[in-house]
């Protein structure tokens, strides 16, 4: 039997696929001591916004002590900030700092770097499949980190 378009697509194929990704961006990561989960969550802050730690430790689908761990590491970094937020002060709130921001922007130009090269060693069409993919992907990760709760591990 052939694959059409109308065959429903292969999930477990598609998750292995995802985990191939998680391990390019591994490679494309550059050094420095920053795991994906800190490098994610700095993310998460910089297009997010300001989180409680317990959304980011949802987010992430760590424990809140763990995430507490990493955003005081982050502290001390200098990457990113607790401040008390504005309309209730028992609240506290987690920004990214203007370092943690140009942190971010420079792994992406690393990865970028990295990734050009890859790219260039591809057939045009390979490239072309996967920047149309780039917008269901978004879409899909998107869906995952508004719900993140319901995806975390028990």
């Amino acid at each position: 039997m052939t694959a059409t378009s109308s065959a429903p697509a292969d999930h477990h194929a598609i998750a292995a696929g995802l985990e191939g990704l998680i391990g390019l961006l591994r490679v494309l990561s550059p050094g420095g001591g920053l795991s994906l989960t800190t490098a994610s969550t700095l993310h998460r802050l910089n297009t997010a916004g300001p989180s409680r730690l317990s959304d980011l430790a949802a987010g992430e689908g760590v424990t809140q002590p763990a995430m507490t761990q990493l955003v005081s590491r982050l502290q001390r970094q200098g990457l990113a900030e607790r401040r008390g937020h504005q309309q209730d002060r028992r609240v506290v709130m987690v920004h990214i700092t203007e370092a943690g921001s140009q942190l971010l922007g420079q792994r992406r130009a690393h990865r970028a770097a990295a990734l050009t090269q890859l790219l260039a060693r591809l057939p045009a069409e390979d490239e072309r499949s996967i920047a149309a993919a780039l917008p269901a992907l978004g879409r899909l990760a998107a869906m995952a980190s508004s719900d993140s709760e319901r995806w975390v591990r028990p």
